[in-house]
Order: structure tokens, then C-alpha cells, then sequence
């Protein structure tokens, strides 16, 4: 609920501080004396357009904060605080500024939101419901969850939301699969070609590399073979072996004479020796891997003409050529499956949609029975309100298939009459200003307890209205008041006669400077009040009794119903 409004600079207002409690509170001046500028105020705590026009004439920018408590932490407001990085605890302070720039900030416990969210959030704390109000309950897109809310079949809109995800996710994969078969059909013909010319290629991992060092061997092939033969020749030539023979008989002598001392160096000609044949047979072997044929030359200059051609073909490398066999394969494979998958994906579619199609029409079942309940509840509401003659139906139509959603396929629409036999029509169309307000109290008292909203404003719901239709109303907030925190703007004494709280607004003029204030009446200030609403300027005495009778008649009932309470202001 609000609990503390203050505002610096809006218009009439220079300086304003008022408190708030649960319960009715009304406020009530002469015409003209600046109520509305207390909703615009307010208004723009929660997301309403500022403009520069508002900062009170000689001011430099305008200033409005507001102190929240929400009781419900079930309130989409924390979860929008959560989704957006916010922290909020039990008490909420929004403060918003506009200078004469047109520059403004928004606050939200300190840390800055955008205009955007605020709006988002407002919608979240308070309800204002005006004559020419176009949000809320005025708006037909808000009525299927209203009436779902009253409802509260919650457990049913899961199931509906959550059939209606796995059928829209069944339905875009056998869209996908049938448009992958249906390209893949177009080119069937390509792709078993494709397959077919790399599948006899058989083309090996690595085999570019070894292409082109076999080619290089070939182009250098008698000058590898020259240099092999000198490489033997020289080895042979000169003897070395017989030279480390030589060396190894001597070194023998010696180790004899020295007790082994130098055996190493034996043991290195040992291995001399040994690697000198190995390397001498090594030769012997590479000359004879070294092709000189010229046919073998032309057979690998094809063999990697062929494999680049394949591979611009493709527009990959040569190496990337048996990953495009492989997918080339997986195509065929997934069109000669093809036909098969997307038959099964449309039987397991047509069993999500038959079970969509089942919970949808529970959901509808459900919303009928709720329709009705709350039709006859408003409905019971109208003839005090003097509105006896008016019909107020829910309708419910199916969508059509296109419009259907994870809510079902239902469309709700509050439809009103107010006249006998007139055909019915939106709530915002078919009634007057005066009747769209009372129609709106008729669905918030049927509605509060369910709605997560915890103050409701009424801008003049008492308009061109009075005596026992007026004092329906006043009932009608006082009981709404019960449940939620209720400000009204009224002209109508029978509905101040009920507040908790009285506000008086008025406006004075000092110097040629006109301000707009707010005063908190005492229980004989608001007597007083309400002998002006009920007799004009010249308060009369028979003004006062009217008003006194109409107060103690509350304080009367309240009383007897709570004996030990105080007899001050009412609830």
C-alpha cells in the first residue's frame, strides 16, 4: 500500500508531505481546486509521461516520492525487481525528478530504473480507475487473466501452458524435418552423384602430403641417386673398414698392457663399425626406393589434379574432402529416412494437439463456470448502484487456430448493457462516464481478493450520482476498503461519510501566487466538510445535522458490530 506521498513543484503544489494508512481514504475540495494535480503527482510514480509543464511556474525542476509497502511477496513486483537486478526489501521508495531540460531521473531504493520499467513496476502497486481510465479492466486484453485470476485454477493454466510449449516445439521440428527433406529431394540426384564420384576416389587422410613428397622425390629423382652412389662409393673407397680393423687390434695391445683401461674407446669403434654398415646397406636400399620411372611421375601429377579439382568442386581442402563424402552420405541416409521420421512427427503433433485441444477446452469449461459466478456477483452489485437495469456478461469466443496460445483458445471480453433490451458491448464503449465507474466498483469488489494490486484509486466514481445510489457506493469502498487501501476523489458527502481518513484540498492565492494544499481533517473538521459538500458555501445548520447524521450513522453500525472500538474516524 501507499504509505507516504511528497511532492516538490508540480504545478499548483510547492510543498506537499501527506501520510497514508489502510483503509478509505477520500479527498475532497471545490472544483477546480487542484485534486487532479494529486493524481498527476502520483501518476508519476508510477510511469506516467512527465512533462516539463507540470514544474510549478518559477521552479526549476519538479520533484515527487512515495513510500510502498507490499504485503504479497507472491506481488509480480519482486520478480520484476529479480529479473531486472534490483534490491528491494519490505519498504519501497520510488523518487522521480524533472527539470526544465526535459531531463529526468527515476529511483527505485537509490539505485536508477528507466521510465519503462517504472511503469512496468507501477502497474504492480496501484490501480487508479477514472472516468476516462484506458487501462486495466478498460482494457479487453487484460480480462482472460482477470477472469483466470478469479478463477484460481492455476494448476490447469500449467498443464494448458506447458501441452501447448511441447506442441509448438513438435510442430517446429516437423517443419524443420520437412523442409530439410524437401531440399534434400531437390538435389537427390547431385548428392548421390557427389557421393558416388568421392566414394571411387578413395580418398585417403594425409594423402596430399604424401602426393606431393612423392612428386617432389620424382622431380629430383637422378640427382638424389647421383649423390647416393657417391655417398657408397666414398664409403667404399677408401677402406674404412679395414682402417677400424686396424685401429681396433691396436687399442687391443693396449687395454692388454693397461688392464682395460681404455676399453671405451674399443667399444666406440665397436659401434663405428657397426653403424658404418648399417649406413652402407642404408645407401643401398635408398637407391633402390628411388623410382625414375616417368609414368609414376604423371600418375601422381593426376592423382593431385584430380583431388584439387574435387576439392574446388566442394570448396573445401583436400583433406576436408571425406568429411563432405561422409555428410553427402548422411543426407541420403536422412532422405531415405526421411519419409519415415516426418510420419512419426506428425502422429507425436496431432497427440500434442488432441492433448492441447483436451486441457484447452477443461480451461474453457472452467472460465464458463467462473463467468457465471462472477457475472452473477457484479450483477448483485448493480441495483444498489442504481443500476437495475443494466446486464453485465462475460463472453467467451474461441480464437481461431493462429491465435491459440499457451492460456488456451479462449477470448474474454467484459461485455455491459445498460439499458433493456440494448445489445451489449465493451465496458469503455457502451457506458457513461458516471456508469463506467460504478460498473468498475461493482468488479473491484468482486475482484480485490484475488488481485495482487494493494491500493486502488477512484478519481469522482460518485460522479452525477447522489443520495441512496451515492451512500451504495460509499458501502461499496467501504467493503473494498477492507481488503485494500482505497483513496478516492469525491464530491459526494455520503461517500466521505465512510473514510478512515478526510483529506481537504484546497487553494489559496498570496501575492498574485496561487498554491494548492492538503489538509488532514479532525473528526470536526471533517464534519464541517461534509456540511459544505451537502449544502454549498453557506453552511447551514440543518447542513450539520445532515452531516453528523450521516457520521454517527456509520460510527452507529461500526460500533455495534466492534463495541470496544474508539467512536473517532470510521474503520
Amino acid at each position: 500500500m501507499l504509505k507516504t506521498l511528497s511532492v516538490r513543484d508540480v504545478v499548483l503544489i510547492d510543498k506537499l508531505n501527506l501520510d497514508f494508512s489502510d483503509g478509505l481514504s477520500v479527498f475532497s475540495g471545490e472544483t477546480g481546486a487542484g485534486k487532479s494535480i494529486l493524481l498527476d503527482s502520483l501518476g508519476l510514480l508510477l510511469g506516467n509521461r512527465a512533462e516539463t509543464g507540470l514544474i510549478r511556474t518559477g521552479a526549476e525542476k519538479l520533484s515527487v516520492s512515495g513510500v510502498f509497502e507490499i504485503k504479497d511477496k507472491n506481488n509480480p513486483f519482486f520478480a520484476l525487481c529479480k529479473e531486472n537486478e534490483l534490491d528491494v526489501d519490505d519498504e519501497i521508495i520510488i523518487k522521480r525528478t524533472l527539470s526544465r531540460d526535459g531531463k529526468g531521473k527515476i529511483f527505485l531504493n537509490d539505485q536508477p530504473i528507466t521510465a519503462r520499467l517504472l511503469k512496468e513496476l507501477g502497474a504492480c502497486l496501484v490501480e487508479i480507475h477514472g472516468q476516462f481510465d484506458n487501462q486495466g479492466l478498460l482494457n479487453p486484453a487484460t480480462h482472460l487473466t482477470v477472469l483466470d485470476l478469479y478463477g484460481g485454477y492455476v494448476k490447469n493454466l500449467e498443464q494448458t501452458a506447458a501441452t501447448y510449449q511441447k506442441y509448438k516445439t513438435l510442430q517446429k521440428q516437423l517443419m524443420a524435418a520437412e523442409q530439410a527433406y524437401a531440399d534434400a529431394a531437390k538435389e537427390e540426384d547431385n548428392l548421390r552423384h557427389w557421393a558416388d564420384e568421392l566414394e571411387k576416389a578413395k580418398i585417403k587422410p594425409g594423402e596430399e602430403d604424401e602426393l606431393n613428397r612423392k612428386r617432389t622425390e620424382l622431380m629430383h629423382a637422378e640427382k638424389l641417386i647421383e649423390n647416393l652412389n657417391l655417398a657408397y662409393n666414398s664409403l667404399q673407397g677408401r677402406d674404412i673398414s679395414n682402417l677400424i680393423r686396424k685401429a681396433q687390434s691396436a687399442l687391443e695391445k693396449v687395454n692388454h698392457l693397461t688392464e682395460n683401461r681404455f676399453a671405451d674407446i674399443g667399444e666406440a669403434l665397436d659401434t663405428a663399425l657397426i653403424q658404418l654398415d648399417e649406413a652402407v646397406s642404408r645407401i643401398e636400399e635408398a637407391s633402390s626406393e628411388i623410382n625414375l620411372n616417368a609414368n609414376e611421375a604423371d600418375a601422381v601429377e593426376e592423382r593431385l589434379f584430380a583431388l584439387k579439382a574435387l576439392a574446388r568442386k566442394h570448396a573445401c581442402t583436400i583433406d576436408s574432402l571425406p568429411e563432405v563424402l561422409k555428410d553427402f552420405k548422411n543426407r541420403l541416409t536422412a532422405l531415405d529416412k526421411g519419409g519415415e521420421n516426418i510420419a512419426d512427427l506428425r502422429r507425436a503433433v496431432a497427440a500434442a494437439r488432441r492433448e492441447y485441444m483436451t486441457q484447452a477446452e477443461e480451461l474453457s469449461k472452467l472460465r464458463t463456470r467462473t463467468a457465471a459466478t462472477l457475472d452473477k456477483a457484479v450483477m448483485k452489485e448493480l441495483p444498489p448502484l442504481k443500476m437495475e437495469r443494466a446486464v453485465f456478461a462475460t463472453e467467451i469466443t474461441q480464437l481461431p487456430e493462429n491465435e491459440w496460445s499457451g492460456k488456451g483458445f479462449d477470448k474474454v471480453n467484459f461485455t455491459v448493457s445498460t439499458n433493456p433490451n440494448s445489445p451489449r458491448g465493451a465496458l469503455n464503449k457502451i457506458a457513461s462516464g458516471g456508469e463506467l465507474s460504478r460498473f468498475m466498483l461493482a468488479l473491484k469488489v468482486n475482484l480485490s481478493q484475488k488481485s495482487s494490486v494493494e491500493t486502488l484509486i477512484f478519481d469522482e466514481v460518485d460522479a452525477g450520482i447522489g443520495g441512496a445510489t451515492a451512500q451504495a457506493v460509499g458501502e461499496r469502498l467501504a467493503r473494498l476498503a477492507g481488503k485494500v487501501q482505497v483513496l478516492v476523489v469525491t464530491h459526494s458527502p455520503q461517500v466521505a461519510s465512510f473514510s478512515r481518513r478526510h483529506f481537504m484540498v484546497s487553494k489559496t492565492t498570496v501575492d498574485n501566487v496561487t498554491t494548492t494544499k492538503v489538509h488532514q481533517l479532525s473528526a470536526a473538521e471533517k464534519k464541517e466538510e461534509i456540511a459544505r459538500m451537502l449544502s454549498g458555501e453557506n453552511i447551514t445548520d440543518e447542513a450539520r445535522a445532515a452531516a453528523d447524521v450521516l457520521i454517527n450513522g456509520k460510527k452507529t453500525q461500526k460500533n455495534k458490530a466492534n463495541p470496544s472500538e474508539e467512536t473517532g474516524l470510521l474503520f
